[in-house]
């Protein structure tokens, strides 16, 4: 227990919001080195007009990528621009992780309970550089969102970052994974299995729909880049825009799947009751977008995604805590579809947003009426199948303790279930509670 319980103390320590001050420094500033280097490839590659004569606006440029990729929002002439690339995200998301394993190796930090504030420690300052880059980065046509840097940069900092303590914590107390997740509640981590697996089933079937879109559409997309003609380097730039907006793609495949569809421009629609689009940007992934008219018949295949979602979901839902209570299972099942449409609304509210003024004003998914439907869709079929996991269940376990002799109703293993009684053979430090290792 004291190889667990009492690491080796480390002489490289540093006080916690020092330590946090320095990681948020850090992750900012390898961030903005990477997309400075970025910039300064397109700079070259491209004519200079578009970036600006005077390395001074490239520089300016890279920090709005910087808020770009922590999707901070920003105004310009008659309208703003709010559809970002969700790809971007990552690679703050990692420099964040990163500084918080550092964060929770360097900093005073020595139990689990600590890692709330070990997170504000880097958060805080994190969205203070952001809030000033905000600053940094207005110009007379480009005016980013200083109050959306500063939320932003402080809810992914504190996401991320505190991951990242988290996971370090872990490591140096050589705690599993596996078993921090047993310490949760039964219902909510079976809950949170459901969400997780209707909502990748929903993008699933999104991927599914835009690379079939893709696909469908490959003459068209190469035309359009025989048009551009980015050459080598400029080609490159294009490919990895349309990979960051990989993402808003699924989402918006996700909502076509669900019901409501997406729009692309004030007036339009894609969705599975019909197709209205006009002029849509040079992009060669837009090759996706069907043609005006009905929907595809090979795409309303996909209206049967949020059930398989709801049937995958509920069943997760049960399996892990399945209920007594046959009547409860249904309702937990619900639930499921409620976290599910709650987690499609606001990915729907990130992937979409205007992207300019007058006819682009409107595009992507309605997030509230993707939310809504998903809602009742997967809840409906997740009620359903949740029911008929429980009973199931509690049939075979009828069934095998008839069998061995056991009280119906008993579940296997005893009463706590498969592993017996938790508090047997365990050690508790750092507020949670662990098996403990075996004496070598």
């Amino acid at each position: 227990m004291d190889r667990v319980s009492t690491p080796a103390a480390r002489t490289d320590q540093r006080p916690l919001y020092t330590a946090g001050g320095l990681a948020a420094a850090w992750a900012a500033g390898v961030g903005m080195a990477v997309l400075l280097t970025f910039t300064l490839i397109g700079w070259v590659a491209a004519p200079h007009d578009a970036l600006g004569q005077e390395i001074a606006d490239v520089a300016r440029t890279a920090v709005q990528a910087w808020l770009v990729g922590h999707l901070v929002g920003f105004g310009i002439p008659g309208g703003e621009v709010m559809m970002l690339p969700l790809g971007l995200v990552v690679l703050p998301g990692l420099l964040l992780y990163r500084a918080g394993r550092w964060l929770g190796r360097t900093g005073e930090p020595t139990r689990l309970r600590h890692t709330f504030r070990a997170a504000l420690a880097l958060a805080g300052p994190y969205a203070a550089i952001s809030g000033t880059l905000a600053l940094i980065a207005q110009t007379e046509v480009i005016r980013p969102s200083v109050p959306q840097a500063l939320f932003a940069g402080f809810v992914l900092a504190f996401l991320a970052g505190g991951l990242g303590v988290l996971r370090q914590q872990l490591i140096d107390k050589r705690i599993p994974v596996r078993r921090l997740l047993e310490l949760m509640p039964d219902r909510p981590r079976s809950l949170l299995a459901g969400t997780a697996g209707a909502t990748g089933v929903l993008l699933l079937s999104g991927a599914v729909l835009f690379f079939s879109g893709l696909a469908a559409g490959f003459g068209e997309a190469a035309a359009v880049t025989r048009e551009l003609a980015p050459g080598p380097v400029g080609g490159a730039l294009l490919l990895i825009v349309q990979l960051l907006f990989l993402p808003n793609a699924l989402v918006f495949g996700l909502a076509f799947a669900v019901g409501p569809g997406f729009a692309v421009g004030a007036g339009t629609m894609v969705a599975p009751t019909g197709v209205a689009v006009g002029a849509v940007p040079m992009l060669p992934m837009l090759a996706a977008l069907p043609d005006n008219g009905p929907a595809p018949l090979p795409a309303l295949a996909a209206l049967a995604a949020p059930f398989a979602a709801g049937a995958v979901g509920g069943v997760l839902t049960q399996r892990s805590a399945p209920t007594a209570v046959s009547e409860a299972a249904p309702l937990w099942g619900f639930v499921c579809g409620v976290a599910t449409g709650l987690v499609c609304a606001a990915l729907s509210l990130l992937a979409g947003g205007p992207i300019g003024a007058h006819r682009l004003a409107e595009v992507g998914p309605s997030a509230w009426q993707v939310g809504l439907i998903t809602a009742l869709e997967v809840g409906v079929a997740a009620a359903i199948a949740a029911w008929l996991a429980n009973w199931r269940y509690f049939r075979g376990t009828v069934a095998e303790g008839a069998a061995d002799g056991e009280e119906p109703g008993e579940r296997p293993g005893g009463e706590d279930g498969p592993g017996g009684d938790p508090e047997e053979d365990s050690e508790e430090f750092a507020g949670i509670t662990y098996e403990a290792e075996p004496e070598r």
